[in-house]
């Protein structure tokens, strides 16, 4: 493996440990439709990460609370 080659794996890995970071965040701080949204979608982030943060990103987005929502 050359150097290229290893500078793209770790680039590639460094994007996706900070997509991680940022959901786990992201759901800490959100504010969910439900409190148990948040919690299942914690779980699934950090139990299974590559996956969950997939899923997050492209379903548990749409979970999320809008600022002009009533509680």
């Amino acid at each position: 493996m050359g150097p290229f080659a290893g500078m793209m794996i770790l680039s590639i890995i460094m994007g996706c440990l900070a997509l991680w970071i940022y959901a786990i965040i992201d759901i800490v701080k959100g504010g969910f439709k439900s409190e148990g949204d948040k919690i299942v979608w914690l779980v699934l982030v950090l139990l299974v990460p590559a996956i969950g943060t997939v899923l997050y990103y492209l379903i548990g987005q749409k979970q999320k609370q809008e600022p002009g929502d009533l509680v």
